[in-house]
């Protein structure tokens, strides 16, 4: 079966819940009066003693597609990359409260759900994710193939810089590690349990594993860029690089106690160098419980080095106020 039709069966199958997608049938018609125009153009360039190689190198703009081909899709990666983290972060909402809040989120939704209600919209939600990922990936090499450029592999550079590629959203790695956790602590009490998450160690170096299609597969390194170790109290940044929370706070020259919203605009990611991507940074909660679980001396080692720092920058932080305060 093409993917296309595929796409379609799966968008109509959970049209009930209104998910925005890609408009991948629309999307593949413009392409086609783009290849027809192409054709056209090379026909007539030919008649006029033009080289019939000219067309291998695509126009700086398609006079057919550039005015409603990427508008199109970037506002529908938008609307997609906001339903899913908006939904993914109330489900896990609803994993993690506890105490008077656990009642309190409960209540807020809509119905009472058990774990294995949480499981399996969490699985809904990923393949949603994903299938998504593959359709953008495909009807962008789609718009090359036919274009002879590669406006697609730019466009699809520019949306991981504006935040709205999904693959990179931190609530995708949130809700492996969810399926994970789950499958760990409630695997005799639920059945059905949704395989294809699994925590890899590849030279002890800890990999996160997603595969649900042939086509594409999602592996994330947890291991921290700048002290070199499996991230410890993990937070993702918006640009979707993941760091160790203190490491992180370091990067962008804010203590512990201030946070990571106190970072300056300028602060850049160690890595990919973008700018004002700390005041949005998610902390990975369901991360943090599966590699306490999963890495446990280390967890305790690391634990005990942190809690000096800390104590240490929250002194030094309570004592310029005191200062400040009294005026020395």
């Amino acid at each position: 079966m093409k993917f296309c039709k595929t796409y379609q069966e799966y968008m109509h199958e959970h049209h009930q819940n209104e998910l925005p997608g890609v408009g991948f049938k629309n999307l593949k018609k413009i392409l086609k009066k783009c290849r027809s125009h192409l054709q056209s153009q090379d026909l007539e360039n030919t008649n006029g003693g033009v080289p019939e190689n000219s067309s291998s190198s695509c126009p700086h703009q398609c006079p057919v597609c550039d005015g409603t081909f990427f508008s199109s899709l970037l506002n529908e990666m938008s609307a997609i990359v906001g339903c899913f983290n908006e939904r993914a972060q109330k489900l896990l909402d609803l994993h993690l409260a506890s105490g008077f809040r656990k009642y309190v989120v409960w209540f807020r939704s809509k119905q009472r759900k058990d774990h294995g209600d949480l499981i399996q919209e969490g699985k809904d939600l990923v393949t949603y994710a994903m299938i998504n990922a593959i359709a953008i990936r495909k009807i962008l090499k789609k718009y090359d193939k036919v274009h002879y450029c590669k406006q697609g592999q730019v466009f699809k550079s520019q949306a991981q810089s504006l935040h709205i590629e999904i693959l990179q959203s931190p609530w995708l790695c949130e809700l492996i590690a969810f399926h994970i956790n789950l499958r760990e602590t409630k695997a005799r009490t639920i059945s059905g349990l949704f395989e294809g998450f699994s925590l890899k160690f590849e030279d002890e170096k800890p990999l996160l594993s997603c595969s649900l299609f042939d086509s594409i597969k999602l592996d994330i390194e947890l291991t921290c860029s700048i002290c070199l170790d499996t991230v410890f109290d993990p937070v993702s940044l918006t640009c979707g690089h993941i760091f160790c929370y203190m490491c992180a706070c370091s990067s962008a020259s804010v203590t512990i106690v201030d946070g990571l919203k106190a970072a300056l605009p300028r602060a850049k990611c160690p890595l990919c160098r973008e700018a004002a991507v700390y005041e949005g940074a998610v902390h990975l909660e369901e991360l943090n419980i599966l590699l306490s679980r999963s890495c446990g001396e280390y967890w305790k080692e690391r634990l005990q080095s942190e809690r000096v720092e800390r104590i240490r920058q929250a002194k030094e932080h309570w004592e310029s106020q005191c200062r400040a305060f009294i005026g020395v």
